[in-house]
């Protein structure tokens, strides 16, 4: 219908988060546009049984989702069944509005298929998404929200922080996602430790039955994160999301140091990590691997060490809107080729 190289080269001729809102205005536009939105769920949307599984009660028709970070404010739901995603997540939304870091905060480097950001959490605050949630909520693909603290919340009050995120969006979400690995709030990573994910975890379970999953950064050690993942099921967590963004800047020539790195140079980063907790916790909880992924066969050898879904953000940029299309009929075909007859049967196939 178009040709996403063009518009791409168009696009980035924009700073990175110029770019972001235009793309953004047509994601919000692209639902009153209804012809326009049903040709591409037609073209883009691959709908094959194959590809179905039940996870958090609800059916996903493929395992593709939008990572969180590109829709902050629940605003471009809408449209992302016409780009293709199975399921998509929003924010990450904090308790208060917030503007983020400074800018610039947002790079792209092309020729590694790689993003860097430093956003830090900004977005339109609770209440507004919690608004633009309810006004779609339950839609026909199932939605996260990944939910955060302000920068400006202490230490002694971060716990209310997501308190009051999973009381607001317990009834308007799919699931939730505790993400305390973001690299762009201060010392929100310092929150990766046994004792502060059994207090959200207990705090979170006593009052919603919502699954709720943690997600975890790259960059520790494989022993270190399969203890935490462990200590968050443990402590009643619904699964684990990994990874986020990385602090690895030796990844790509030139980078900025500060911020997390997202893109195809993260894949073998994030890769081994998802592994090794695949490896250890497959057959005890929901596993979905994002970092990196821009194909099919990365996406099936993360099933294969234990993902039920995976997630996509910075190949999204690079890809367009038939990314989801191509993987998903690639993955079939692979899945076929190993003589299963469900996706769900290849997951954690490694490990037997």
């Amino acid at each position: 219908m178009f040709d996403y190289n063009t518009i791409k080269k168009f696009m980035f001729n924009f700073e990175p988060e110029t770019a972001h809102h235009i793309a953004s205005y047509g994601f919000k536009t692209l639902p009153y546009l209804r012809m326009l939105n049903n040709m591409m769920v037609e073209r883009n949307f691959i709908d094959d049984d194959i590809l179905s599984q039940k996870v958090f009660n609800r059916t996903f028709r493929n395992p593709i989702g939008l990572a969180a970070g590109f829709d902050k404010n629940a605003d471009m739901i809408e449209s992302m069944q016409a780009m293709g995603f199975g399921y998509t997540e929003i924010g990450t939304v904090t308790p208060k509005a917030q503007f983020g870091n400074a800018k610039p905060r947002l790079f792209r480097y092309p020729e590694y298929e790689a993003v860097q950001n430093a956003m830090g959490f900004n977005n339109e605050g609770s209440y507004e998404v919690i608004k633009n949630l309810g006004s779609v909520y339950p839609y026909s693909i199932p939605i996260g929200a990944s939910i955060g603290k302000n920068k400006t919340t202490s230490e002694t009050d971060t716990l209310s922080d997501y308190e009051k995120l999973v009381i607001g969006c317990k009834d308007i979400c799919d699931y939730m996602v505790v993400n305390i690995s973001s690299p762009n709030t201060p010392n929100l990573r310092d929150l990766q430790n046994e004792e502060f994910i059994k207090s959200v975890f207990g705090m979170a379970k006593e009052i919603t039955d919502t699954p709720i999953l943690l997600k975890i950064a790259p960059d520790m050690e494989h022993e270190t994160a399969i203890t935490l993942c462990q200590t968050a099921i443990n402590s009643g967590a619904d699964g684990i999301v990994a990874t986020n963004t990385t602090q690895d800047y030796s990844l790509v020539p030139n980078s900025q140091n500060f911020g997390g790195i997202s893109g195809k140079v993260m894949s073998e980063k994030s890769y081994e990590i998802f592994k090794a907790i695949g490896r250890e916790l497959h057959k005890k909880t929901t596993l979905i691997s994002v970092g990196g992924i821009s194909d099919a066969n990365d996406v099936y050898r993360r099933i294969k060490a234990g993902a039920t879904l995976v997630q996509i953000y910075s190949a999204f940029i690079f890809q367009g809107p038939s990314m989801c299309k191509n993987i998903n009929e690639d993955l079939i075909k692979l899945i076929k080729e190993d003589g299963y007859s469900n996706i769900s049967e290849a997951i954690g196939s490694d490990f037997r």
